[in-house]
């Protein structure tokens, strides 16, 4: 097993996986999720699930609503949201706001450059990742200007706004986090309350350091597929989550879930089984979790593949949690 340095200093979460299952269950999960000893939980924010087979994907801000009001301690963050023509950054500062407001002290609102399947649907030209970046910088300084009580007029290369200013507003405003690699990374060191990564890079960890994020949290999703034996876990992981063995350049690109599912039939069992952490041995486990925290993360937000939440939250309660503070 690798050794995981500090683990008392290492955070570990939850994943809600808004493609997978539907409001309620989310909710639930939320739930059993505090009781079980998961201090935070992350909620992806999607129009589409990446294939069809998943079946969900719920307006983020009415779950969080909800979330907020069924759990009393569970932070819980978006994994993440895309400002855009969807997600309008006087949207996103007025809804997370009220999110904040609903569960004081307890929500984060990561950020992404986005992703074609879940933002391109209502017509906009899909921009190029360098003028996802660019938009992205320019949503965050709205939606801190808001946050701030200012009355903002903006007309600007991505976004207009006309004599906004928010009245629901809490006394602390939440933290802002940034997704992503490059200048994305670079981006949260120099303007964000944190980073999220998308893999075990240390280099990434290094430039959001470097630009500015050192000592700030760094957070980081990894796949699991818990089962009571291994080969179970792997048909489960290909089943529920195959896109995860295309590679990384398509995922920002395909427009629609038959596109990832057409994609994601050329990935073999084996090919999703590398990504996804499969079966009953807590040592496997730790290990995936052990590259992140080389890595320089300090928070990993664990997905569980598939419908077995209540088996997999067990488990950890059990096996993993307990190792770390």
């Amino acid at each position: 097993m690798a050794s995981i340095d500090g683990e008392a200093g290492v955070t570990l979460g939850y994943w809600l996986s808004s493609e997978e299952h539907q409001p309620l269950d989310l909710v639930s999960n939320a739930v059993r999720a505090e009781a079980h000893g998961f201090p935070a939980a992350m909620i992806s924010d999607h129009l589409h699930p990446w294939t069809a087979f998943q079946g969900s994907a719920p307006f983020v801000w009415s779950v969080l609503g909800a979330i907020a009001n069924a759990t009393s301690s569970l932070r819980v963050g978006t994994g993440v949201t895309a400002p855009g023509v969807r997600s309008h950054p006087v949207n996103i500062a007025q809804a997370a706001a009220t999110t904040e407001a609903l569960m004081p002290g307890r929500f984060f609102l990561g950020l992404g450059s986005g992703e074609r399947l879940n933002e391109q649907g209502l017509g906009e030209r899909w921009p190029s990742a360098e003028e996802r970046v660019d938009r992205l910088e320019e949503a965050i300084g709205l939606i801190k200007k808001l946050w701030a009580g200012e009355n903002v007029v903006h007309q600007g290369e991505w976004f207009s706004v006309d004599n906004v200013e928010l009245f629901t507003r809490p006394d602390i405003a939440p933290p802002i986090l940034v997704a992503g690699l490059g200048r994305s990374a670079s981006l949260a060191g120099r303007l964000a309350d944190g980073y999220i990564g998308v893999a075990p890079d240390a280099d990434a960890v290094e430039t959001f350091e470097v630009a500015g994020g050192r000592g700030k949290p760094r957070l980081a999703q990894i796949h699991v597929c818990w089962a009571t034996d291994e080969e179970r876990a792997r048909e489960t992981a290909h089943r529920w989550w195959p896109q995860v063995a295309l590679p990384p350049s398509v995922l920002p690109q395909l427009a629609r879930p038959r596109e990832f599912a057409d994609a994601a039939q050329l990935a073999t069992l084996d090919a999703v089984a590398s990504e996804v952490v499969c079966g009953p041995d807590p040592e496997d486990h730790l290990d995936e979790i052990a590259r992140f925290v080389a890595a320089g993360f300090t928070e990993i937000y664990v997905h569980q593949v598939g419908p077995d939440q209540a088996g997999f939250m067990a488990f950890y309660r059990d096996e993993i949690l307990p190792l770390f503070g």
